[in-house]
């Protein structure tokens, strides 16, 4: 560890770490408790996340009242608030505790992929569990992941410390050579592709019915590499049940001929999970931005509302 990373200014990164590791030792339920606690208080703060979150719930569920919606928004909040509880759980918890709290069902689909020996892409979404999502994979395989840096040097140093003390490996999001690499090598490479994107390559894909700026890479990876392609997700059970982690068996007839369509039908399998726990999407990304400003404004002022 770099000795800059003790200077002053990283103090209070260092000082949350110590708090999250001291959550760790709570018993799990009530570890869930206070996430649910702190999610509520977010929730009432004047954040632009909280607005957000309410435009993406009112275009994608036209059928909900608004009683419905905020109901929704109360309750995705709280999921941001386990969230943010289960860092912990991802970061320290042992191999045998995991086990206790996680059930996961087709481990056998991504022991076939890589038997294959042509790599594997797992698909997931941004779920609000996904720190944990990421850590269960590791129960079952040495992992790839893509992710983004960040310019706090003390928060980079514990996510690569903690999220590679498992046997997860990293990827910068944007160095697909690399990830074709791990791919060729009959590496295991999981990302979520479902976040707006307006670089080279993007499409707009309908999620929701809402054409969304889209990455459609997955479908050429999956053409120069002959990889293997499963949907994966982790849902977390009501009360302190624990969680759910399904990986699908690999895509049929993928890649087709257009990577649209590719990329649309994994967006339909992002709806119907989503429709299972919608309070567990990430809402707060604002994913209807379009590619250019020929599309609507969903976030401005004068923002269209969806018939």
């Amino acid at each position: 560890m770099r000795l800059r990373l003790l200077a002053p200014r990283y103090w209070l990164t260092w000082a949350g770490i110590g708090l999250l590791r001291l959550l760790a030792l709570l018993p799990f339920p009530a570890l869930l408790a206070t996430g649910r606690v702190l999610g509520a208080l977010l929730r009432h703060l004047p954040i632009s996340f909280v607005r957000t979150a309410r435009r993406n719930i009112e275009l994608c569920f036209p059928e909900l009242d608004a009683p419905a919606r905020e109901k929704l928004l109360d309750e995705h909040f709280k999921s941001l608030g386990m969230a943010l509880m289960e860092v912990p759980l991802a970061w320290w918890i042992t191999p045998a505790q995991l086990a206790k709290i996680v059930r996961i069902e087709g481990a056998e689909n991504l022991h076939a992929a890589i038997a294959r020996g042509q790599g594997v892409i797992l698909l997931t979404a941004h779920f609000t569990s996904l720190e944990l999502a990421g850590r269960t994979l590791l129960a079952i395989a040495p992992v790839k992941f893509l992710y983004r840096p960040t310019k706090n040097e003390v928060l980079a140093y514990a996510l690569n410390r903690f999220r590679t003390g498992y046997g997860g490996r990293p990827i910068p999001k944007d160095d697909i050579r690399a990830f074709i690499g791990a791919l060729k090598k009959n590496e295991c490479v999981w990302y979520a592709p479902d976040q707006s994107y307006r670089k080279k390559g993007a499409e707009m894909v309908p999620l929701f019915g809402i054409p969304a700026a889209t990455n459609t890479l997955t479908s050429r990876l999956a053409r120069m590499t002959g990889a293997a392609v499963l949907p994966y997700f982790l849902q977390r059970l009501p009360g302190a049940q624990g969680y759910l982690a399904t990986i699908h068996p690999p895509l049929e007839n993928f890649p087709s001929d257009c990577s649209v369509s590719d990329t649309e039908r994994f967006n339909r399998m992002i709806e119907a999970q989503v429709r299972i726990a919608p309070e567990q999407y990430l809402w707060i990304h604002r994913r209807f931005k379009g590619l250019t400003a020929d599309y609507p404004d969903y976030y401005g002022r004068q923002a269209p509302r969806r018939v």
